[in-house]
């Protein structure tokens, strides 16, 4: 009962969308009815407030680690072993993508899920986050960075700690950034992706 009541609430934090919240406060256009139409950060950075997004950036990616900060704190407390820790990790992350506030239409889930690596470890975390910026440097793609983290996350997490339930869960979650980024690996196929900056070219 303790873990379907984490669970849900952390489907809840995950549900909360700093992109279209932080919009409002700065009198910005629903980030839904722009650009990619995508409720996150990088869609926020095409408004031209480059404040906007990286507060979306930041609490997309705090409401991640929280929600499975919460779970490891409590976990003794209340009895949760690693499978309850990775239903959460995975729920805060399905509340992001399909947010039950904005009639389930949310982002993809790129910063959200580089919170709850950071939960669950600090080294898979930034393990992580390196991938994406040293991909995201040299080809300058944003998209090709975050399927690239995505494929390698539960190759770290393996490494680290072996095969566990947790690791169910970051498959899960990497899984579903392929599928939510199926436009932009059509678009990288084609050429027609935009690069970091607002450019489309092809890949060199």
């Amino acid at each position: 009962m303790n873990v379907v009541a984490f669970t849900v609430i952390a489907y809840v934090i995950g549900s909360i969308s700093f992109a279209v919240v932080v919009s409002k406060l700065f009198g910005l256009s629903d980030p839904r009815s722009y650009g990619s139409k995508n409720p996150g950060a990088t869609n926020v950075l095409r408004s031209g407030n480059k404040t906007a997004a990286a507060l979306t950036l930041l609490g997309d990616g705090a409401k991640g680690w929280f929600a499975v900060w919460l779970a490891e704190r409590f976990a003794a407390q209340y009895g949760i072993e690693d499978g309850g820790i990775a239903l959460v990790a995975l729920a805060v992350f399905l509340g992001h993508v399909w947010p039950i506030f904005f009639k389930f239409a949310g982002g993809k889930g790129v910063a959200t899920a580089l919170g709850v690596l950071l939960g669950l470890n600090l080294w898979l975390g930034l393990g992580t986050l390196v991938t994406w910026v040293v991909v995201a440097y040299a080809f300058r793609y944003s998209s090709l960075a975050a399927l690239v983290s995505a494929v390698f996350a539960p190759f770290y997490y393996g490494l680290l700690f072996g095969v566990d339930e947790k690791l169910f869960a970051v498959l899960a979650m990497s899984a579903l950034l392929l599928y939510r980024h199926s436009k932009n690996i059509a678009n990288l196929m084609k050429g027609k992706e935009t690069r970091i900056g607002g450019r489309t070219e092809k890949i060199s």
